[in-house]
């Protein structure tokens, strides 16, 4: 409820209706002087983001201290006491991402022997019989040109190289049809003609750009991951048919919301620790690790409701489909960064 003065007019500013009280009951807006100072503005910003009037921290102290609890009374429809987990879940993911970003950030020195971009390293070139092509075939590799040699029987032998001296060798290479790329791959090798001519071969700037790039992808990468982690839950307990997929989703938000608070907390202990040199910070950060899969644990048997053995079982095929989630998703938006290095 907001601090500003009450109208003494009983029309709705927003819908023209009659107001009997403070709120009206056909559109829900406040009957209040629409006039206000810039601190009513800011403190309205801000109740609106985190409810600072005390929803936001009861609902963080049950979120932290009941795991899967918040969950549950959201499935069974106990909603208003508590800060909504989608907005819960976009303001911790800010302030985390707000620090974390702040935190870390890769220079290019750190990569400067990464990876080696330098012409003169010419790969192995073999014909189609794998025998080694003479010098005279290493020295084309600086032409335009794609070798190709006739044999007594008539047959063809192609000579080829992965490292193409330009743009206009894998072309020709394409249109003769010796290699059939597809899509995809064919934008990969003309990116790749692209980054020599715009990075000169400074390998440190190109890793730690595409690092950087991939780095601020990483909420994106997050919050693909949260439907695809709610359907495997829906899969492993599609016998529990009183949970529907909305129930899983809303259990993943909550269980983000805590890894970024845990997270937060570690970052927190480790960057004080470097600068006032207090080693068993780390030692507090480090043991924080084992807490997030305890927490995790805790929230799957307090919100499904199962016995132990079960839960330790989907508990272990649970971090299983996480870790191929992430191993595709990094995959993809590798790709994706590379594009836009």
């Amino acid at each position: 409820m907001s601090h500003l003065k009450e109208r003494k007019e009983k029309n709705c500013l927003n819908c023209n209706a009659q107001v009997d009280g403070r709120f009206c009951h056909i559109c829900g807006q406040e009957n209040l002087e629409p006039e206000e100072s810039v601190w009513h503005l800011i403190t309205h910003f801000f109740n609106d983001i985190t409810h600072f009037d005390g929803k936001f921290f009861s609902t963080l102290k049950l979120l932290v201290f009941k795991p899967g609890f918040l969950s549950a009374e959201y499935k069974m429809g106990r909603r208003n006491s508590y800060l909504n987990p989608v907005r819960m879940y976009i303001f911790t993911s800010f302030v985390f991402f707000f620090i974390f970003f702040s935190t870390f950030h890769v220079d290019e020195k750190t990569f400067d022997k990464a990876i080696d971009f330098s012409p003169n390293t010419a790969k192995d070139i073999r014909d189609s019989t794998g025998r080694k092509a003479s010098q005279t075939y290493l020295d084309e590799l600086g032409k335009d040109s794609v070798l190709i040699k006739d044999s007594a029987d008539k047959k063809n032998k192609i000579f080829y190289y992965e490292e193409f001296a330009s743009r206009a060798a894998y072309d020709s290479v394409l249109k003769i049809g010796v290699r059939k790329d597809n899509w995809l791959k064919r934008q990969l090798m003309y990116k790749q003609f692209d980054i020599k001519e715009k990075y000169n071969d400074d390998q440190g700037k190109l890793i730690s750009n595409l690092f950087n790039i991939l780095l601020h992808n990483f909420p994106q990468m997050l919050f693909v991951s949260l439907p695809l982690f709610a359907l495997f839950l829906k899969l492993i307990y599609f016998r529990q048919k009183q949970f529907y997929l909305v129930s899983h989703g809303i259990y993943t938000v909550h269980l983000y919301i805590f890894y970024f608070i845990v997270l937060l907390l570690m970052i927190s202990f480790s960057q004080l620790s470097q600068y006032i040199h207090w080693a068993w910070l780390e030692t507090v950060a480090k043991f924080l690790i084992p807490v997030l899969f305890y927490y995790e644990y805790k929230a799957m048997r307090n919100f499904y409701g199962q016995g132990r053995g079960k839960t330790i079982l989907k508990f272990v095929l649970v971090g299983f489909w996480r870790f191929i989630i992430v191993i595709l998703l990094f995959l993809v938006f590798l790709i994706f960064s590379f594009l836009k290095v």
